[in-house]
């Protein structure tokens, strides 16, 4: 996926430094060239030597080294590069480059550069929620530079919080997904949801599900990335924004239906990854429930179902629905497919471990119109979305 591509890696002074090994690894394994810029700082975490035999180059550290052959290195590497990536980033580095220093190898590097930079930051977390942090990053996205968010856990310090290095995994394919950047949804309208509905009780309390909204808002960041307008009609979830994507919020199913109705006469492809409640409380408490009696009878009503009334009036428009099943997950899928009227079902089995609500990864089985099924092996839910992209992009070369 990266052959003939020059990734050039700059490793920062982080204890999440020897994730570097890792990244470089894997990176190669894609057939990229790496080449490798390490910090005075990160040579206290890992050795140099052990960047240069994974990468099979030199690795770059001193500015004024003597080279065996005459360039000028931070240049020649800036000229070589088809992407920078910082992983580790510290706050360090973040903070020079928002402020246009250059005072070592990777700085100067990354301001002599044309090719796309890309960040991922690892920090304590009072480093990383600092204001000053924050707004260094701001700058950098408004340069232009990629971002990657920290993520969330136990540091080395001992705190718990955001400031981790993101995944390998999730590096890596970000840096897939910038250079090999499609336009082929240029001028097309999507409208994506995600999250899990909720359904209120009484003022306190509400009925809900597991998802995360991780598969929906991969699939919006992807089209999105992929040319196309995005909206994204998405239930609560604790995931950030998506730039560059129109988000529609919703709480209840009720909400969600009233917006994709309005909505949809303006799209050509709807995809459809919430969780939507198929049941409601069929009356709603003004005051909060007190445990009284020993036993409390909840009567639900059925909800109407949003895809189906969708289906019914779809006409050319492609219609992707998600079915999430526990037992006979082909055979319910398919009975959802035709019911609903669905040009293509993403069916997942939730009792198979990388898949389903919450993970990162996903396994899937894609079934069409007509018959056809393709069983997918466990992938990212990013790699999951541009595979959903691809097929749709197919239905939509057929017409």
């Amino acid at each position: 996926m990266l052959s003939g591509k020059t990734i050039v890696l700059g490793v920062t002074g982080s204890i999440a430094a020897y994730k570097a090994a890792e990244i470089i690894r894997s990176l190669k394994k894609l057939n990229a060239d790496v080449q490798v810029i390490i910090t005075e700082a990160a040579t206290h975490f890992i050795s140099p030597l052990t960047l240069q035999t994974l990468s099979e180059n030199q690795v770059a550290h001193d500015m004024f080294a003597e080279s065996e052959h005459w360039e000028i290195e931070h240049i020649s590497l800036a000229k070589k590069a088809d992407l920078l990536l910082i992983a580790p980033a510290t706050a360090n580095i973040i903070g020079k480059l928002a402020s246009g220093i250059a005072d070592d190898m990777l700085s100067t590097t990354v301001l002599a550069t044309r090719a796309p930079v890309l960040i991922a930051p690892a920090m304590n977390t009072n480093m990383y929620d600092h204001p000053i942090n924050i707004k260094n990053m701001e700058i950098l996205k408004e340069i232009g530079y990629y971002i990657i968010e920290a993520g969330y856990g136990l540091l080395a310090c001992g705190d718990e919080g955001r400031g981790k290095l993101a995944d390998v995994e999730l590096i890596v394919e970000k840096v897939v997904q910038i250079l090999n950047k499609r336009s082929d949804f240029k001028g097309r309208r999507i409208l994506v949801t995600a999250g899990g509905t909720q359904e209120p009780l009484d003022p306190v309390r509400f009925i809900a599900n597991h998802s995360t909204g991780k598969m929906g808002y991969a699939l919006a960041e992807a089209a999105r990335d992929r040319g196309a307008e995005v909206i994204l009609v998405s239930a609560p979830t604790h995931l950030p924004d998506p730039p560059g994507v129109k988000i529609v919020r919703i709480i209840t199913a009720n909400d969600m239906r009233r917006s994709l109705l309005e909505l949809f006469p303006s799209v050509e492809v709807v995809i459809m990854a919430a969780a939507v409640a198929d049941y409601r409380p069929k009356r709603i408490l003004s005051e909060k429930i007190k445990r009284k009696e020993e036993k409390f009878i909840l009567e639900l009503e059925r909800i109407p179902d949003i895809i189906a009334e969708l289906g019914k009036n779809k006409g050319d428009k492609i219609l992707i629905g998600f079915a999430a099943e526990t037992q006979d997950l082909i055979e319910n899928a398919r009975i959802k497919l035709e019911r609903k009227n669905l040009d293509m079902i993403v069916a997942n089995d939730l009792k198979r471990e990388g898949a389903g609500f919450g993970s990162d990864t996903n396994i899937v089985t894609l079934i069409y119109r007509g018959g056809k099924t393709e069983n997918l092996p466990i992938m990212s839910k990013r790699e999951v979305a541009e595979r959903i992209l691809d097929r749709v992009k197919e239905m939509i070369d057929s017409r």
